[in-house]
């Protein structure tokens, strides 16, 4: 593997931007043999806070669980699972509970650490012969006929396909000026480790509030949980400012002391929430937009980097059936793909605006149906099981079937 800061040469794929997914799509690339240059400005570093865990974490499903050990870091990374959620909300008399032995599992899925879990991809790229990592920043793209011509600010590299995986501000969707659908759902996340009194034994939590959900997740450390809170722009940058004991009441309340005292809380970090779609994952049959480049969802039920990985394992499934002396950005040989991954994108959105303006209206009558659903999907074995499935990966929706499993030239 070569790895510097200058990259002027012909690639299969050049993979833009080296966060979990561009790193994960890489790495699957060189262990398919194809010449894979990975582009991205700053290498991955651990960021701990004060109680030791990195605090930006990501819930892993089953699914994805699979990918990843295909590409042999599962091993390496830091993940906690977890065997049980508990959902409930502020004004509700009904709770959900979902059981990894309701659907005869071990697990319901992992809370991954960002840092480690991208430093380990990054650490099995580095073990390919067949991939470079360039600390290059893309100024601008010329797809052409035969390959893609990659300007970076210092030198030009080239490729067959260009897999943009540069987050939410995608600076390649930008470059080819492809359409964007945005949601401003009105909410900005505070996200922080925090230690309890009692331990979280694998138990996730979730808790629906007017303003918007709350989540503790379990991580590596008995008593130690990652929160992410969902809420007005004003709210979490007023409880960012508090003193942490004024913190640790105000988030106590919030979840209901459901894990005793908040005895200790990490550092705390705000960032705004915005729902995007692009308007098409294939802008060009030589560009494919993966991750967050193609679409950003509401972190509420944890399936960002879950769909993410589904690009991955689509865009791996398309690669493994041709040759390796194969063109991999002729015409039409993506459509599918694109068409597959918008469909799921769309049915996502659309499930995360249902749930959120669902768990925001407070009048009775809202709040007496919410009940009366929640009660009943709690006592339907069978819907809910079925619900568990899509939401693990592992059911017909999660799986899908076009890119992947019959994709190519359309």
């Amino acid at each position: 593997m070569a790895e510097g800061e200058r990259c002027d040469e012909h690639y299969d794929v050049a993979v833009i931007g080296g966060g979990l997914i561009g790193a994960a799509a890489a790495l699957g690339l060189a262990r398919l043999s194809r010449r894979v240059l990975l582009l991205e400005p700053a290498q991955p570093a651990l960021q701990p806070g004060r109680l030791g865990l990195d605090i930006r974490t990501v819930a892993v499903s089953p699914a994805s669980r699979q990918l990843l050990e295909s590409l042999g870091v599962w091993r390496d990374l830091v993940a906690a699972p977890y065997r049980r959620m508990e959902v409930w909300e502020e004004r509700g008399t009904q709770a959900m509970v979902f059981a990894a032995d309701d659907v005869a599992r071990a697990e319901l899925g992992w809370i991954v650490e960002n840092g480690p879990a991208t430093m380990a991809l990054w650490e099995g790229l580095r073990e390919q012969e067949q991939a470079t990592i360039c600390a290059g920043r893309v100024v601008g793209l010329e797809p052409g006929e035969a390959r893609v011509e990659i300007q970076l600010e210092q030198g030009r590299a080239s490729a067959q396909l260009v897999v943009a995986a540069d987050g939410a501000r995608s600076m390649i969707r930008q470059l080819l000026g492809v359409a964007v659908e945005t949601v401003d759902v009105g909410h900005a996340a505070l996200a922080t480790s925090v230690r309890t009194a009692r331990p979280h034994q694998g138990v996730a939590y979730q808790r629906f509030l007017l303003d918007g959900p709350i989540a503790l997740l379990p991580t590596r450390d008995p008593v130690i949980c990652s929160v992410v809170w969902s809420q007005s722009p004003q709210q979490a940058q007023r409880r960012s400012a508090l003193p942490d004991a004024e913190f640790q009441a105000e988030l106590g309340r919030a979840v209901q002391g459901c894990l005793g005292a908040i005895e200790e809380v990490d550092r705390r970090v705000v960032f705004p929430l915005q729902q995007l779609l692009a308007a098409t994952f294939n802008p060009h049959p030589r560009v494919l937009l993966i991750g967050d480049a193609a679409r950003v969802l509401h972190p509420l039920a944890g399936l960002g980097a879950n769909v993410g990985f589904e690009d991955v394992r689509d865009l791996l499934g398309v690669l493994a059936r041709l040759p390796g002396s194969a063109d991999v950005g002729i015409e039409g040989l993506w459509r599918a793909f694109d068409r597959q991954r918008l469909i799921r994108a769309r049915l996502m959105l659309g499930l995360m605006n249902a749930l959120r303006q669902t768990y925001a209206r407070g009048d009775p009558v809202s709040q007496w149906v919410r009940n009366l659903g929640v009660g009943w999907l709690n006592a339907s074995t069978a819907l809910k099981r079925q619900v568990m499935q899509e939401a693990m990966g592992l059911g017909p929706v999660g799986r899908g079937g076009g890119a992947a499993g019959g994709g190519g030239a359309s």
